[in-house]
C-alpha cells in the first residue's frame, strides 16, 4: 500500500523477482488514452519477457482462481484501480470484494502454491474529498484495503520508495 507514485509497484516487482519460477502480472489498468497506452507499454517493457501479463480490469477474483496454481509468483497491480473500474462500470462492489476475499482466503489456506503480491493505493490519508463519488470511493477503498490486509501474511506501506512492514 502507498500513495500514488510512492514506489509500491516497484517494491512488489522487486520482491517478486527474487522468487524463481513462472511469474504472472495481473494488470487492472485500461489503455483508454494514448498516455495510458504508453504507461502500459513501458511497464511491460520494464517487467521483461519473464512475466506473463493478464490484462483484467474487472474479473480479478476469477483470474486469480484460474492462474493460482500455474505460477510461482503473481503480482496484482492495482487493487484500487480495479475498484475504480467496478465503480465506473456500475458493478456491485461489495459482492466483488467478497468474491476477492473468498478467493484469497481459499487460495491461501488450500491451493495457492504461488506467492501473491497485491498493490493498492492508500487514499484515506488526505483531506476529505468534496464530492460524494470521491468520498464513496475513498471509503470503499479503505474497506477493501482492510479486507485484503486481514487475509495477507505481510503488509507493507511504501512511502517515498521506502517500504515499512506494518504486518507480519
Amino acid at each position: 500500500m502507498g500513495g500514488a507514485r510512492s514506489g509500491k509497484s516497484s517494491f512488489a516487482l522487486n520482491e517478486a523477482m527474487k522468487i524463481s519460477g513462472r511469474k504472472a502480472y495481473i494488470a487492472t489498468a485500461q489503455a483508454l488514452d494514448d498516455e495510458m497506452k504508453e504507461r502500459i507499454r513501458k511497464h511491460k517493457e520494464e517487467r521483461g519477457a519473464d512475466w506473463d501479463t493478464f490484462e483484467e480490469p474487472l474479473k480479478v477474483p476469477e483470474i486469480i482462481g484460474e492462474i493460482k496454481d500455474k505460477y510461482s509468483v503473481i503480482v496484482l497491480d492495482c487493487l484500487t484501480l480495479w475498484l475504480s473500474n467496478l465503480i465506473c462500470g456500475n458493478i456491485a462492489c461489495s459482492r466483488e470484494i467478497d468474491d476477492l476475499v473468498t478467493v484469497l482466503k481459499n487460495s491461501k489456506l488450500k491451493t495457492l502454491n504461488s506467492k501473491l503480491f497485491i498493490v493498492s493505493n492508500e487514499v484515506g490519508m488526505g483531506i476529505v474529498p468534496e464530492n460524494e463519488l470521491a468520498r464513496s470511493f475513498r471509503d470503499i477503498a479503505g474497506f477493501l484495503n482492510q479486507k485484503a490486509a486481514e487475509v495477507a501474511d505481510e503488509v507493507y506501506l511504501v512511502t517515498a520508495g521506502i517500504p515499512l512492514k506494518i504486518k507480519g
